[in-house]
Order: structure tokens, then sequence, then C-alpha cells
């Protein structure tokens, strides 16, 4: 089927991608149901084809010229484009043809009991500086590329069979490569470019015989710091690719920051389109509009695809007026920061939000919305949209003058803070032995993350308890009974360290969000972390302190059923930070410290409960690095600062725990050392061990718990399987050093997997004291 487009229209809007999960989570209900077997792979091919249609017909309704298409996926846009160029491990199957559900849902989420065997998934690592997670590919030296999935072409193909103009787009050949991961020897997989680069011809070569004019090429790797060979690889690319397909525009789009030093670059690649990023780079537009080559077009990305915020659309209009008086409508389009995918879908489904908050906020409608107002300002002039901009107008003044983004006894309190506030009173090696003789634990001592299965009866009487079906007499002593049951399995399990089980938790942010003032939350406002993984991120509107203590209660409790310390569970400030949707009027560490000074509170009371160790998580720590090394520097200190003031108060037999999850640890190990945490618990489990690295080169003094069990797929390793990590880790580590824990936590998982994955855990953690103890004896 081919067809021809004629250019698009002047300010033409884009949306550069589409949250993929479905307004009411259709896509998450269809995985789950397709991965437990009660759906057909047919019905889910068919439930993916019914959102992309109703996807395409929404933006093109709300106005939207050029539809995105290849952005959707079944798990991950990284993961497709592996599997379109066909590297896939030869353990998940072989190495050319056509890549299958089967083999796609393999690396993605491992395999159990299955023909092909018992496999890990592969590694999981943040995307950028975001909270969606992308699945690594792995790439060896002698690997070779074919085309292994057409998804892109066929997605074009049934968005042009409906009538609409699609942009297809595609990750970028150079981020793909910089963001894969070396297998079977030290070597850099830009060596791979040249054989990579016929698969991308070759879809290119497919989109244009449909008719396609246009192509969406994501490079977000030209918003970091670039080597030389680097930059190299990406002239080499796009000469390569602008060679091979001389009809086809290339729209590069480059997003989460501003290009910096490698705007030249971007500027001097055979491209037909340079899509920037103005809200986190606004800086650069000047810059770019004095350089900017006759016959080219300028994507500009000007309301915030990352934050839900509404726009100062009459501040845009001033600005973006000059833009279209120098470089004229039809060389210019209008599109958001970046992706959509990052924001929920449609305020309007917010029933129970807050109206006067509501009316602050722009979701993925609505930014949509807020590009098609500009375009008619400034192609119509202002009065053509005078309303809308005053609307607009008017919410930003109510939201600036609200008296609940500003409580002067928050900014009082932080004002107050002094260096003394971060310091514990003593170093660590004098508090690990105060603790050791308080707590009394074995060595490798063993414990979990903190979350157990969130059962359909757990989920359903959290659900009856919020529509007013369960009175909260009723719904306390049902989570007493969960707590009572979890803390006697861990008992009999053998764990060292218990955990209450969260029963009574939502979400690790939203629960705590919900106990704060500062934040508000949404009912419908999904975004995707991975996977069929949603969450909904809290929003944070004003400033933040603890009205009352938030998991005391529940956490006492648990401790009086046993003698064995239980954990007291709590977010730590950097990531309740990151995973929420934060204010933009205000300095985000100042945010930050002002959520620190509300946990030390609930830390404080949780001591003073006679709990002896308290968890602070920060899953997110690294997630926040900027992405140029030049501002590292500043985020660290202010970072660890808010760990510190959050954790810093207690007494010296208090046992502070952190963890994080799906990060690269070298570069930031001197930070995580400075974060002062008596013990940290790491995902290590995917990387076999090698996240570890970063703590043996460092020396790190403190008491580590490397994962061993990943909670992230399916399987159930074998105690064989945990022994030979310690194994690695011991090799590694002082063994008195380490902890023995899971990945992560166990709320997405089931009971029937968790059980016996965590006596084996145990069983590991036995046999390795078994061996020391034999040691010592011998």
């Amino acid at each position: 089927m081919t067809t021809a487009f004629g250019p698009p229209p002047p300010l033409a809007v884009a949306t550069l991608g589409w949250p993929r999960i479905g307004p009411k989570r259709e896509m998450k209900t269809a995985l789950e149901a397709f991965w437990a077997g009660e759906l057909s792979e047919e019905r889910l091919l068919a439930t993916a084809a019914e959102l992309r249609a109703a996807n395409w017909a929404r933006q093109r309704a709300l106005g939207a010229h050029l539809l995105p298409a290849g952005d959707f996926t079944l798990y991950d846009h990284v993961l497709d484009t592996a599997a379109m160029v066909g590297t896939v491990p030869p353990e998940y199957g072989p190495a050319q043809g056509a890549v299958g559900l089967a083999t796609y849902f393999a690396m993605a989420r491992g395999t159990r009991g299955r023909a092909g065997g018992d496999l890990p998934a592969l590694e999981m690592t943040k995307w950028f500086d975001t909270n969606y997670h992308y699945i690594v590919p792995e790439l060896s030296p002698t690997q070779e590329f074919a085309l292994g999935s057409t998804a892109v072409v066929d997605q074009t193909a049934e968005a042009i069979a409906q009538g609409h103009r699609p942009r297809p787009l595609l990750l970028g050949p150079v981020t793909f490569l910089m963001l894969a991961k070396a297998r079977g020897g030290a070597f850099d997989p830009l060596d791979l470019l040249p054989g990579l680069l016929p698969v991308y011809a070759e879809v290119l070569r497919r989109l244009a015989a449909l008719g396609v004019d246009a192509v969406q090429m994501d490079e977000p790797a030209l918003v970091l710091d670039l080597s030389d060979r680097q930059r190299a690889a990406f002239r080499t690319a796009y000469e390569t690719l602008g060679r091979d397909q001389p009809g086809l525009s290339l729209m590069l789009t480059a997003w989460f920051g501003p290009l910096g030093d490698n705007l030249d670059l971007a500027l001097s690649l055979p491209v037909q389109g340079l899509h920037l990023d103005l809200v986190r780079g606004p800086g650069q537009l000047e810059e770019v509009l004095g350089r900017w080559p006759q016959g080219r077009r300028l994507s500009l990305g000007v309301v915030d695809g990352r934050n839900v915020w509404r726009a100062d659309l009459a501040s845009l209009v001033d600005r973006l007026e000059p833009v279209v008086e120098q470089l004229g409508a039809e060389r210019l389009e209008l599109a958001p920061s970046c992706s959509l995918i990052h924001v929920p879908i449609d305020l309007a489904l917010e029933t129970e939000l807050d109206p006067t908050i509501a009316e602050w906020l722009a979701f993925a409608v609505q930014k949509v919305g807020e590009l098609g107002l500009l375009r008619r300002a400034l192609l119509e002039g202002r009065g053509a949209v005078a309303d809308a901009l005053e609307a607009a107008r008017a919410a930003l003044a109510r939201r600036r003058s609200d008296p609940r983004t500003h409580d002067p006894a928050v900014r009082a309190r932080v004002a107050a803070t002094t260096p003394a506030d971060t310091r514990r009173t003593s170093p660590f090696p004098a508090r690990r032995l105060l603790q050791r003789a308080a707590l009394g634990l074995p060595d490798f001592p063993t414990t979990t993350i903190g979350s157990f299965p969130q059962t359909a009866e757990v989920r359903r009487a959290r659900a009856a308890h919020a529509r007013g079906a369960l009175s909260d007499a009723e719904y306390e002593a049902f989570l007493k009974a969960e707590t009572e049951r979890a803390i006697r399995w861990q008992e009999e399990v053998g764990l060292d360290v218990l955990v209450h089980g969260e029963f009574e938790r939502n979400d690790m942010v939203q629960y705590f969000g919900e106990q704060l003032a500062g934040f508000a939350f949404t009912t419908r406002g999904w975004v995707q972390s991975y996977g069929s993984r949603y969450v909904r991120p809290p929003i944070i509107y004003g400033d933040v302190h603890r009205p009352k203590p938030m998991t005391v209660g529940m956490t006492a409790y648990a401790q009086s059923l046993t003698t064995k310390p239980v954990k007291g569970m709590l977010t730590g400030p950097v990531t309740m930070l990151q995973w929420s949707f934060v204010r933009d009027d205000l300095p985000r560490a100042e945010v930050c410290r002002q959520i620190a000074l509300a946990l030390r509170d609930e830390v404080l009371d949780l001591e003073r409960a006679g709990i002896r160790v308290i968890q602070i998580d920060e899953p997110a720590f690294r997630e926040g690095l900027p992405l140029r090394r030049a501002d590292w520097s500043a985020y660290l200190a202010w970072a660890v600062e808010c760990f510190r003031l959050a954790s810093a108060g207690v007494r010296d037999t208090t046992q502070i725990h952190t963890h994080m999850c799906y990060s690269q640890f070298n570069d930031i190990i001197e930070a995580i050392a400075a974060m002062d945490a008596d013990v940290i618990s790491i995902e290590t489990a995917r990387s076999k061990m090698e996240l570890i690295e970063a703590f043996v080169d460092f020396r790190y003094p403190n008491e580590i718990g490397p994962g061993v069990y990943d909670i992230h797929a399916p399987r159930i390793p074998p105690t064989e399987e945990m022994v030979a990590l310690l194994d690695r880790a011991a090799e590694r580590v002082p063994a008195d050093q380490i902890w023995v824990n899971p990945d992560c936590g166990l709320k997405t998982r089931r009971w029937e997997e968790v059980k016996p994955a965590i006596a084996h855990m145990v069983e590991a953690a036995r046999t390795l004291r078994a061996r020391r103890a034999a040691a010592r004896t011998g």
C-alpha cells in the first residue's frame, strides 16, 4: 500500500509519542491476562491494534497533524528496537529470523518451566533521568544484525489505512548502541555501527515504499556528554542513512536537555529537521535561530512533556512570535518537549481531584490542546484565542496566590537547619559495634526489601475500605491479620530481620504522599514504569510537612508479634521527589529538604516506638543525576544532604538501611558512601553481581546486601544459583559486610513464587554460614 502526502501545514503540531497504556489501563489488563494464559496471542494483538487506532484518532481530533507510528509497544521501545535489528542473545532463540512474542517476552521477563529452559530476564535500567525503565540490549563483539521485526512498518501501514498522516519514529542507531551492554569481552558497542546501519536503511526503505515522506529519529543521546568517537558515530550514521534514502526527510529529536556543546554536531548532520527541548533547554533557541540552515524544519518543544503543569500560553506566544516572523510558519513545528509517555493521558478523567488544583494542570490530551491554541494564536492572532489565553493566565495567577502553596512554618524550619542536623553522633565503625551487640544477627543476615505480594484479597479489601464498604475497624483488623501471617511465615522460613509486609500501602510514594501536606493525587493519572507496571505519581503542589505519624502504628504492631527485629519502611526524600510531578515554582532542592524534614519526624517516631532497624529507600537517587557531568556535584550535594537530614537524628544503636535498584553506581559511589547508611541493599541479580564492582573498587566501608533474587521475573531461582551469586559477592566484599536479600520489594510477585524463592535464599545464606563456621574451626 502506498500513498503520497503533501507538505505538512504551517506550524504543524507533532506529539512525538503517545502513552501506550490506554485510558483505562487496557494494555495492562491484556498483557497480564496473556501472561497468565487467559488471553490468546491473537486477542492480545487485537487489543493493541484497537488502542493504536484509538490513540491516532484522538490525537488527530485534538488537532495534531504529525501522528507518531511505532511509538506503541507491548513492553518497551528499546526492546522493540532490539527485536527490529535482530539482537536476540543466543539463549533466548535463534540469532536470525522473526522475533516472536515468546522470545520477546522471554527477554523482557525471563522464563520459568517453559520450552527453552529457565531463563532470567535481560537487565533493566532507567531511561535517561526519567522513571521509565528500558530493557538493556546485549551485544557481542561478533554481533550480526538482521531485520527481526517489522512492527514500525506494520503500525505505519495501519495508520495510513485508517486515513491518518503518520510520521514513523525510530530509536536512532547511535543512541541504541550507547544504551546497549557489551557482552563477551570488553568492547565498545559503537564498533558495531557499520553492521547495524543496513538494517535501519532497510526499515527506512520499507517506510518510504508506503509513501512516508518523513521519519522521526529519536537520538536523546545528543544531550549527553559525548566523546569525539561518539560524535563521529553520529556523522557516520546520518551520512549513511541520508545517502541510502535521499528522498526521505529525517527529523532528529533530542530531548531531556539542551544540546550544549553538541549543537555544532546536530546542525552539521545531513538531516532535514531538528527538535529542540525548549523546556529543559530554553536558552538554546536563540543560538539555533542565528545559525539555522535554510530549507530545514525546526521543531519547537515548548510544552513540558515530563510534568503536568499548565503552560503559560501568553508567555509562549510572546516568545514564539519573533521565531515565526524570522523563519516562517512553514518551516516550524510545535511539539511537547519530549514524548508524552511520561505524563498521564487525560485530566478530564480526574473527577475526584480538587477542582482548584485541577485547573493548574495539563495531561497529554490537554498538552496537545495547548499546542493547538498556540498554533492558532501564532497564525491567526491572539484575538482568535483571547478567551483561552485569559483562562490560562487567570489559572496561573490563582495558583501563585493560593495559600496552600506557601506555608511559612515549613519555610522557616528549612531555613533553620544546620550541618549538625545531617550528621550521626558517631562514625560507622563505632555504630557498627553497638548495632551488632544490640541486634545479635548471624553472619550473612537475611532480610527482604519491604513489601510482600499484594494479593487480590488485599486489593479487594483496600478497594472496599476506600468506597466505605469496609469500616475502619474492619480494615485495620484485616491488615493486622495479614501482617501477623507475614510475621509468622518469616519466622518459620528463618529470616533474620523481618518486615511487616506493607499490605496497607498502595504505592511506595503514593502511600506517604497521601499523608503529607502539599501532595495531591489522581485516580486515573497512570504512567508506564515498565511493561505492565504503571504508577500514579503524586503531584507536589505546595509546601510539604507531616501532620501526624504515617507508619508507626502498623510497624510497632508487627514488632509486638516477634522478638526478631522488624524494619521500619520509608521511602526516601529524593525518591519521593523524583517519582512525583514536582512543583515548578520552587527549586527541587528546596522541595526535597521539606520532604526530608517530614521523614525525619517519622524516623524519630519509629525509633521511639522501639523500632531498631529503619530502611529509607532511595531507588531514584541516581535517576535524579543530571545528564551532564558538570551539573552532578550540585545535585549530589543536596541529594546526600536530604538523605542525611531524614536519617541522622537517630541513636547510634539504630541501624539505618537504604535500598537502590537499577543503577550504575561506579560514578556516584563517593556520594553513596557519603549518605552514611549503615546498610545498603542493591539490585545485582540480573547483572550477575556486576553492579557490586563499584563498591569493591571504592572499598565501600559500610555493609551491603547484593540482591540474589530478581523479583521482576516470574522464575524461582534455585538455591545453588543464589549460592553462586553470594560466592561471587564474597570474593569481592569481606564476608562480614554482606547481607542476603532479594533485588527489590515483592509486591508484584505471587506468594507461590515468593515462598520457595525466599526459602532458597535463606538456605543459601545458611550454606555460606556453615562454610564460614567450618573455615573458622578448621
